[in-house]
């Protein structure tokens, strides 16, 4: 009996790099070329109403090349990476069946994580404990079960937000059934599994340049209206608690809109963890032996490799 071949996966281009970097008009332009449609891996630009302050894609950018995963939620709603990961790659497999080139674009590790190696999702279980852990979170709140998260599995707390109960819920769960924390599990997992088959480039400029262009973009966002966006979205009931609104620059601004901080500040304080957040893009990516980096001007290079990887 003769082995069937293997199926090989499906072929994705990465473009990934730090915020300001200058990722969506690298990835336009290079899916003109290609036939090709983006795939969005961002965690604020998933949010409906939350434009300026994402650096969404224009309306032109979106007309010059089919834009995916933007504007998919409001802000009041719950998302994480295994809902991107589905939905993403739902989306994904449909345009390769259209014959078109995937280009996933953004800074969101995580996300890219989650897409190209899967998550964690399997482990021991037990109904009775997951419901008596949402009863307590109806009668106590969500700030008790997140501190009694930190004081059984700190890197677990350090990565889920505040506000994600199914997985604050699900942390918990694992611990109570197992005596393990669940970080132990994803330890063991790894992410080993490799969903599609990929070509990566990292964007980057030498560490000033990068800066500065953080520092005008959030100047530019000021100048468009940043602070009307968030006073918008606060009017109409999304509250400085939400996972969305504690986000970078919107809880800046919303500290503004309360009366909490001066413009001035909550903008030098914007800047400042912009350039930080940037600094722990690089490093996530850097991590990844597999990305390939440039500069934003090397198009005609990375056109190169997409051509050769796709024949």
């Amino acid at each position: 009996m003769t082995d069937m071949p293997a199926v090989e996966a499906p072929k994705i281009i990465l473009i990934v790099g730090p915020t300001g970097a200058g990722k969506t008009t690298f990835a336009i332009d290079l899916a003109r070329r290609f036939n090709g449609e983006i795939v969005g891996a961002d965690s604020m630009q998933i949010y409906r109403c939350m434009d300026i302050g994402t650096a969404k894609p224009t309306p032109a950018e979106r007309a010059a090349s089919p834009h995916h995963m933007i504007d998919i939620v409001d802000p009041d709603q719950d998302f994480d990476a295994a809902a991107y990961a589905d939905m993403a790659t739902g989306i994904i497999r449909q345009v390769i069946d259209r014959g078109r080139t995937v280009f996933v674009v953004g800074g969101t590790g995580f996300y890219i994580k989650a897409l190209t190696h899967g998550l964690f999702e399997k482990g021991p279980s037990d109904p009775a404990v997951r419901r008596r852990l949402k009863q307590q979170l109806e009668s106590e709140g969500a700030a008790v079960l997140a501190r009694r998260l930190k004081e059984i599995d700190r890197p677990a707390a350090e990565r889920i937000h505040p506000n994600d109960t199914y997985r604050i819920i699900r942390a918990l769960e694992v611990f109570e059934v197992t005596g393990e924390p669940l970080t132990d599990f994803h330890r063991r997992h790894g992410f080993r599994e490799q969903r599609f088959n990929t070509l990566e480039f990292g964007l980057s400029w030498p560490r000033p340049v990068l800066y500065d262009r953080i520092n005008r973009r959030i100047d530019a966002m000021m100048a468009n209206g940043f602070l009307d966006e968030v006073r918008r979205l606060m009017t109409s009931g999304c509250g400085s608690d939400l996972k969305s609104m504690q986000s970078l620059g919107y809880r800046h601004l919303a500290a503004v809109v309360r009366g909490d901080t001066r413009l001035a500040d909550a903008v030098t304080m914007m800047k400042r963890d912009h350039r930080r957040y940037a600094k722990r893009q690089l490093t996530w990516f850097g991590a990844r032996p597999s990305v390939q980096w440039l500069t934003p001007d090397q198009t005609e290079p990375a056109a190169e490799r997409i051509r050769a990887f796709l024949s």
